[in-house]
């Protein structure tokens, strides 16, 4: 057997055990893991050391080794966020719906764990906790199946998490760490029909169309994140800009960075250059369309590719519009309805533009860096979920459950 289709098969027998844990079982289990991060914090910073290391000699670039780098700091923030899931309510048995039928059958409709969820991602190893507590919190077996390029990371951390784990009452067998890093691994998670029950992608783009092209199992798409940040005619220059510098400089490797600026033609004229020079001071490359150059001669010329790209670090296109209606249809042509910002004082515009942008998250005078679980008050999240079935934006516990119906008779037969 696989090593793959071994710990599926080892995570789904622990679904019966950890489904009949209470919640406080489950938050016992969740602040061992928590402390457990932060006694072994240094051998995980050895481990995401060794990633690194070999991240550098294969040339990634400092963007994505951001991504992958651990450190007491961002340590500690993967622990707090496992403490901030034990404070949130536990959505398994709530009562969504509870009526009686005129025939006295009485339903209720309340949540229930998916079961074994598979999760596959690239060179973020806080994902490997986030997705753990989340899914645990649920009642959820997980699968995961992290980038080759923080094998070391996660593996350390799946220790550290299973020895935790060991002296509760969670079983350890619920999480599993696929270690295999070969791409066959990946196409075999995709076809677990009978063990997984949803597989969630979290990563890149190439990454979420071969897992939604491919798979056969259910698929929540989480999707890339081309966003966009339009400043209007009335924006206020002073919030513009902090809002665009964070869009895209606070860090420009996840997925709710800003990817591309529309600046209304007017406020242009008027701020773009001194806002080039905010960007230029955050080492941000610009690419611009002909109004663009020709306010900020440095920048390069942007093409149509460009616009279509998530770059994940720190370049930025810049598109000068005539108003908010091309704005909007650039959003539609380019964005991959993730995250989406308007910046104005017209409440008329921005009332406009939270209504018909087709997105997951939709801004008023506000960084699309707020996306996010943690932000959200999720405590952590799975994901950001660009699609419109089950869940959508970033997935916290809710968006782990599902439903069933229980009905309670006294004897009914259908006539």
């Amino acid at each position: 057997m696989s090593e793959v289709r071994q710990k599926a098969s080892k995570a789904q027998s622990s679904v019966p055990q950890l489904n009949r844990l209470s919640t406080d079982q489950k938050n016992k289990a969740l602040l061992a893991m928590a402390d457990a991060l932060i006694t072994e914090s240094e051998s995980i910073i050895t481990a995401n050391a060794e990633d690194l290391e070999r991240g550098k000699e294969q040339g990634t670039p400092e963007s994505m080794l951001d991504r992958l780098a651990l450190n007491n700091e961002r340590i500690a923030g993967i622990a707090e966020g496992l403490r901030q899931i034990v404070e949130l309510p536990d959505p398994v048995g709530e009562v969504l719906e509870s009526f009686t039928r005129p025939d006295g059958l009485h339903i209720e409709k309340l949540r229930v764990p998916i079961g074994l969820i598979g999760i596959i991602y690239e060179a973020r190893p806080n994902v490997t906790v986030d997705a753990a507590g989340l899914c645990l919190k649920t009642g959820n077996a997980v699968l995961l199946r992290g980038g080759s390029s923080a094998l070391s990371s996660n593996r350390r951390i799946v220790e550290v998490l299973h020895q935790a784990l060991a002296k509760t009452d969670l079983p350890p067998d619920a999480l599993q760490l696929v270690e295999d890093a070969n791409r066959s691994s990946v196409d075999e998670m995709l076809k677990l029909n009978g063990l997984l029950d949803v597989i969630i992608p979290r990563g890149g783009a190439s990454l979420i169309r071969n897992v939604v092209a491919n798979a056969t199992v259910p698929v929540i798409e989480t999707g890339a994140g081309i966003c966009h940040t339009y400043v209007d005619e009335t924006a206020d220059p002073v919030m513009a800009a902090e809002i665009a510098i964070n869009a895209k400089a606070q860090r420009p490797s996840v997925c709710n960075s800003m990817e591309t600026l529309l600046l209304h033609a007017a406020y242009a004229e008027q701020h773009l250059p001194a806002l080039a020079e905010k960007f230029r001071e955050a080492n941000v490359v610009l690419k611009g369309c002909d109004t663009t150059r020709r306010l900020v001669p440095t920048a390069l010329p942007v093409t149509e590719e460009d616009y279509a790209t998530e770059y994940n670090d720190y370049i930025l296109n810049i598109r000068v519009v005539q108003g908010l209606e091309e704005a909007m249809q650039h959003i539609a042509a380019y964005g991959t309805k993730h995250s989406e910002c308007i910046v104005t004082r017209d409440t008329a515009h921005a009332e406009r533009f939270l209504h018909d942008v087709d997105a997951a998250a939709v801004y008023h005078n506000a960084s699309t860096r707020f996306t996010d679980g943690f932000e959200f008050g999720y405590g952590a999240e799975i994901g950001i979920s660009t699609q419109k079935l089950h869940a959508r934006g970033p997935m916290g516990l809710p968006a782990l459950t599902s439903t069933k119906y229980r009905v309670t008779g006294n004897g009914q037969i259908r006539q």
